[in-house]
């Protein structure tokens, strides 16, 4: 799909958010993000409205855009959905899985080591989270990668919002762990393995967490 500005905004302020330099609940002014793109107010308008459509952001009549803030009813239904379609996804990748497809996986759980080795949490954040759409394009199916992508957007958003510090995550022992299942092509412990993973994050939200603030401004929090 080629690039437009419109898309090009959008995808700058989904990157900030699940890098977690936006908010939840912050404002999203629609003349400070046209200035700071340096485009018109309509083209942001565009892109904030895209944002919308996978919950991303919230407009609200007469007072604007703002980063979502997900309920703890709606955390739980997204892991719910991740833990239905990753299975699912698991399995079929088993039944197709090749020596290319493992060595990849591999690549990108060395490159979660190499990131959580480092200081850099939204590299680690970014790359902890894009092990499940990883496995989804090398299986060829862009909608799945797409879908994967939208969920773990959301995912991010939630995560922030909820996830306490001392329950970060075990995930890339997890993600190691997988690995080897499906390079075993043991396809039942490959499913069970990503179920627990995904039980395990959601298990580590602490849903009486506080809200993250910040009071920097717009500008300097986005690319």
């Amino acid at each position: 799909m080629p690039s437009t500005p419109t898309l090009s905004i959008a995808q700058a302020l989904t990157r900030a958010i699940v890098e977690h330099r936006l908010r939840p609940g912050m404002k999203l002014g629609e003349q400070k993000l046209a200035d700071h793109f340096g485009v018109s107010r309509t083209l942001v308008r565009q892109a904030l409205f895209q944002l919308t459509q996978n919950r991303l952001v919230t407009l609200e009549p007469a007072r604007g855009a703002f980063v979502s803030t997900p309920s703890v009813q709606e955390a739980h239904e997204v892991f719910a959905v991740r833990r239905m379609l990753e299975s699912e996804m698991t399995r079929a990748f088993v039944a197709d899985v090749t020596p290319a497809k493992i060595a990849a996986l591999r690549a990108h759980v060395a490159a979660e080591q190499t990131a959580l080795d480092g200081s850099d949490a939204s590299e680690r954040t970014e790359l902890l989270g894009d092990f499940h759409v990883r496995m989804a394009e090398l299986m060829g199916n862009e909608v799945l990668a797409q879908l994967l992508g939208d969920l773990n957007s959301r995912c991010a958003l939630i995560m922030l919002m909820y996830q306490s510090a001392s329950a970060a995550a075990h995930s890339h022992e997890e993600h190691a762990q997988i690995v080897e299942a499906l390079a075993a092509r043991d396809a039942d412990l490959a499913v069970r393995l990503m179920q627990e993973h995904l039980l395990h994050v959601e298990a580590g939200l602490a849903f009486d967490h506080e809200l993250p603030a910040s009071d920097l401004p717009l500008s300097s929090l986005l690319p």
